[in-house]
């Protein structure tokens, strides 16, 4: 399968945050995974990396536009590049050429790569995948957003999120999806 993978840029090297990114990375490429990632530094680093010394496949799905808006070039573990010109398309190649989507730890970019899958697949615009949300973090803020906006939260929306507290649960829960394609 192909997995995209979001998390922050910010995520320091050796942190406890990177650490579980290189977990993920290292645990999905020996699993016969493909990672997507955003293919800059901090977690899309980690995953890269980890995928890349499995002897994965690491394909980063970089921006003109973010490249000469931060001046930051793609991580050295990518095994392949796509390029897109405007940070839309980035976005839209990540959420809609994967099999399934995992979020962890990140800041607004990341927000905004959750909260668009999870709106795809709500209005039917791209096919029903997990979204595996890594980190007690997602799972405080999502709940705080269906508590303060219940009545517009359906329980049936709710159902694409699955919350992992760490790499290896959302490990175990890629292990068991089986795409309808598949």
């Amino acid at each position: 399968m192909k997995i995209s993978v979001f998390g922050g840029s910010k995520t320091p090297p050796d942190s406890p945050d990177y650490n579980e990114a290189l977990a993920l990375g290292r645990g999905l490429a020996q699993a016969g995974h493909t990672v997507l990632s955003g293919g800059y530094r901090g977690s899309m680093e980690a995953v890269s990396r980890g995928a890349a010394e499995a002897g994965g496949q690491a394909i980063g799905v970089t921006c003109g536009e973010i490249e000469s808006w931060r001046g930051v070039q793609p991580n050295p573990w990518l095994t392949e590049k796509v390029q897109c010109a405007t940070l839309n398309e980035r976005l839209y190649y990540l959420v809609t050429e994967c099999d399934l989507a995992v979020a962890l730890p990140g800041g607004i970019g990341t927000l905004t790569e959750l909260s668009l899958t999870w709106n795809l697949m709500v209005i039917d615009s791209i096919p029903h995948k997990p979204l595996l949300l890594v980190s007690a973090g997602w799972e405080q803020t999502l709940r705080a957003f269906y508590s303060g906006l219940d009545g517009y939260i359906p329980e049936k929306d709710r159902g694409f999120l699955v919350f992992c507290p760490d790499a290896a649960a959302a490990l175990q829960a890629v292990a068991k999806y089986r795409p309808a394609s598949a």
